[in-house]
């Protein structure tokens, strides 16, 4: 282990990695298959189960092997993190095509990030470790969002209230899916058993609204929802687009 700052030692994994030496025989891990095989440990049984001993394990070395090239999880989850972040080639292409499309493209890019990396959602991104693909990630945004007219900090605003509204939205669709693990009821079961109930409150006249509404009103696919909310919430940055244009500010002094 090293008696350095954890986010100085993250820092310098990030953009130095592992140092390297030319004694002794050749070295059976890479920094590179400690921290790919942390990620296929967290995606497969979660985030609980990425211990130091566990990962050694995985990788079939002994634990004191494994500090060599991470001090602790601490930085093992910086590197991770790092690791499935930065632009795609989806995004890249879609920074061409207008500030919509860009966040179109990111929105439905993150949302499949969290869907394969479900750990990602626990990780605390508030105060980000500054790796190479995150510092990629932001200039690839601030890109995508050129000549809107935007002020660089309502940049930041628009990238953490979409980031909000996705890992929110893939939250709510994880924790549907972890109820029927847990309640171990299948969807139509779970419904079945309510039904009765249901069915006597919307006869009482106690909820008109309900009573009336459309028999597909719950029908929408967590994807179908996702879409909605992510028109509505663009629409809602197109008006701030255009108060920001040249159009806009000319209207005003009229």
């Amino acid at each position: 282990m090293s008696d350095e700052n954890p986010l100085a030692e993250s820092l310098r994994l990030l953009w130095e990695g592992r140092p390297g030496s030319e004694k002794g025989p050749r070295p059976k891990l890479s920094l590179e298959r400690v921290v790919a095989t942390g990620i296929e440990l967290a995606d497969r049984d979660g985030l609980d189960a990425l211990t130091m001993r566990g990962l050694a394990q995985e990788l079939d070395v002994g634990a004191t092997s494994l500090y060599r090239y991470v001090p602790s999880k601490g930085e093992l989850m910086d590197l991770m993190l790092d690791a499935v972040s930065g632009p795609s080639q989806a995004r890249l292409a879609a920074a061409n095509d207008g500030w919509r499309e860009f966040l179109t493209v990111t929105a439905r890019e993150n949302r499949l990030l969290y869907l394969a990396h479900p750990w990602a959602l626990q990780a605390n991104w508030n105060r980000p470790v500054m790796g190479p693909s995150s510092i990629a990630d932001l200039d690839l945004f601030l890109s995508g969002l050129r000549g809107t007219g935007l002020s660089d900090q309502k940049k930041m605003d628009l990238r953490a209230s979409l980031d909000s509204f996705v890992s929110g939205s893939v939250r709510q669709e994880l924790l549907w899916h972890t109820a029927a693990i847990e309640s171990g009821m299948s969807e139509d079961e779970f419904w079945e058993l309510q039904m009765p109930t249901f069915r006597r409150a919307m006869d009482s006249g106690r909820f008109p609204s309900m009573a009336t509404m459309e028999h597909d009103a719950f029908d929408s696919s967590w994807a179908e929802t996702f879409e909605t909310g992510l028109q509505v919430m663009l629409d809602g940055i197109e008006t701030m687009v255009w108060q920001n244009s040249p159009s806009a500010r000319d209207h005003k002094h009229q």
